[in-house]
């Protein structure tokens, strides 16, 4: 199809970025299982075992009690795949039921199609994150040292994932497609990255690994935020995730912007 490209524009489409935020919103108000009950019935799960079963055989874990530790890992894993799962599925069914062709004749730029999907994926992640911390709660495992650097983690990884989402929701060609990179990097990745040990329980030679491995910074810098531990220079883990995002929004942008899997 040859779509109408959007016109330069100084001024913010409020009522058209309003539009699709509020779109997608009721459209997880519509599958509340899926979106939220899910995720948290999985950490409840997480929470319990490692609260009731495991944590009363360990003693603590880097000078903290282990729910406490492994908790930002729980949390951080819900994050991630809130938001890749909402970025991927708002972005590839817009192209299966043809109505993305709707928003790129609309009076719309590029970056407002991007930062209305973005918008969405930050109102799930967080009220994905905000009940597992109420369900932590109820096990006495919620501490929260710095909460700047707690909302720091949560959207910068929000905004990280949710980009990844939507090229993987502009490059998939069916459903199976969706869930390549979640099985085979994301999941694998996140439970290697720190959720239920440090880095020095780890042998020698496996420790290369976690530090190659970008899910360590962001769970090390969410753990930072909530008791207090590091296990790598805090800098570099922040430096490295706007890293991250700037080129991803780049290069979303440009996907947008060429018509990668919108125009065909």
């Amino acid at each position: 199809m040859n779509a109408v490209t959007p016109a330069p524009r100084m001024t913010v489409n409020w009522i058209g970025l309003w539009t699709i935020i509020r779109r997608e919103i009721q459209r997880l108000w519509r599958v509340p299982i899926q979106a939220f009950l899910a995720p948290w019935i999985s950490a409840l799960m997480f929470i319990f075992i490692f609260g009731y079963v495991v944590g009363p055989r360990i003693s603590t874990i880097a000078g903290h009690k282990y729910l406490e530790f492994v908790l930002p890992g729980i949390l951080m894993m819900n994050i991630v795949n809130a938001a890749f799962l909402q970025s991927t599925s708002q972005v590839y069914f817009q192209r299966f039921m043809k109505f993305v062709e709707e928003a790129l004749v609309a009076p719309l730029s590029y970056a407002e199609m991007i930062v209305g999907t973005l918008a969405a994926v930050a109102f799930r992640t967080i009220t994905t994150a905000f009940g597992i911390l109420v369900i932590a709660a109820v096990f006495g495992g919620v501490k929260v040292v710095s909460i700047p650097e707690f909302i720091f983690w949560v959207v910068i990884v929000s905004g990280i994932f949710g980009l990844l989402g939507m090229a993987v929701g502009l490059w998939a060609k069916n459903f199976e497609q969706l869930t390549v990179l979640n099985i085979f990097f994301i999941t694998p990745l996140s439970f290697v990255g720190g959720v239920f040990n440090t880095v020095s329980m780890l042998p020698p030679f496996l420790r290369w690994l976690a530090w190659g491995n970008p899910f360590f910074y962001f769970i090390n810098g969410l753990r930072h935020s909530m008791i207090g531990f590091n296990e790598a220079p805090e800098p570099l883990g922040a430096v490295l995730s706007l890293i991250f995002l700037a080129i991803l929004s780049l290069g979303v942008w440009r996907l947008f912007s060429i018509g990668y899997g919108l125009r065909e």
